[in-house]
C-alpha cells in the first residue's frame, strides 16, 4: 500500500511540474525533491521520465472522464453540460495566465519534441471533442455536432493561449461571456429548418 501511494505522489508532483514548467524542463531530480524522496526510491517506481509522462497521462484521462461524468450527471441539460467545459476558463483563469492549458501546452510541447506519447496526450482533447459532439447531438444539432465542439475546443484553446501571453482576466471573462451568449443562441438547423 505504502509503495502504491508513493508511486501515486511521483505522479501527482510530475503532473504538477510538466504543467507548470514543461515536461523537457524537469527533470527526476525535480519530481523526487517535489516528493521529498531518494533517487533510489524513485527509480524503484519509475526507471525513465517517459514512463513518468504515461502516468501523467493516464491521471489526466483519469480525471478527464472523471468530469465528464460529473458534468453528465450534474448538469440538467445538453446546454449546460457545454457551459460547464466554457466555464472551466474562468474557474482556472489564474493557473490559466500563469502556465495556459494544461492539455494544449502538453500536447505542443510533446508535438514539438515529435515525442511518441504526442498522440496519448491528444486523447484528451478527443475526450473533450467526443463528449461535447455528444451534447450537441443531444441540443438538436447532430449534423453540426463534431463542427461545432471543434469550434468550441478551438475558442477555448486559444482563449488560453492569449490569456497566458497576456495576462489578462477580463479577457477571458469578456470571452467566457460570448461564447456563453452564443451558445445560447444556437438554434438546431434541423429545428430551424422545420419551423420554417
Amino acid at each position: 500500500m505504502r509503495a502504491a501511494a508513493t508511486r501515486q505522489q511521483i505522479v501527482d508532483a510530475a503532473d504538477q511540474l510538466f504543467y507548470e514548467r514543461g515536461y523537457e524542463a524537469t527533470a527526476f531530480a525535480d519530481i523526487a525533491a517535489a516528493v521529498g524522496i531518494s533517487r533510489g526510491n524513485f527509480y524503484y517506481h519509475f526507471r525513465t521520465k517517459d514512463e513518468i509522462l504515461a502516468a501523467v497521462i493516464v491521471l489526466r484521462l483519469d480525471r478527464t472522464r472523471g468530469m465528464l461524468e460529473h458534468w453528465q450527471r450534474e448538469a440538467g441539460t445538453p446546454r449546460e453540460r457545454i457551459r460547464c467545459f466554457i466555464g472551466m476558463l474562468t474557474a482556472n483563469r489564474a493557473k490559466i495566465m500563469r502556465h495556459g492549458c494544461p492539455v494544449g501546452t502538453l500536447c505542443n510541447e510533446l508535438a514539438k519534441l515529435d515525442h511518441d506519447a504526442q498522440q496519448h496526450a491528444a486523447e484528451i482533447f478527443t475526450l473533450f471533442r467526443d463528449w461535447l459532439a455528444s451534447q450537441f447531438a443531444a441540443l438538436g444539432c447532430a449534423a453540426e455536432a463534431d463542427r461545432l465542439a471543434m469550434h468550441v475546443l478551438m475558442r477555448s484553446q486559444g482563449v488560453a493561449t492569449l490569456a497566458a501571453a497576456f495576462r489578462d482576466e477580463a479577457f477571458i471573462q469578456r470571452e467566457v461571456e460570448e461564447m456563453s451568449a452564443w451558445l445560447k443562441a444556437l438554434e438546431p438547423r434541423e429545428n430551424a429548418a422545420s419551423s420554417t
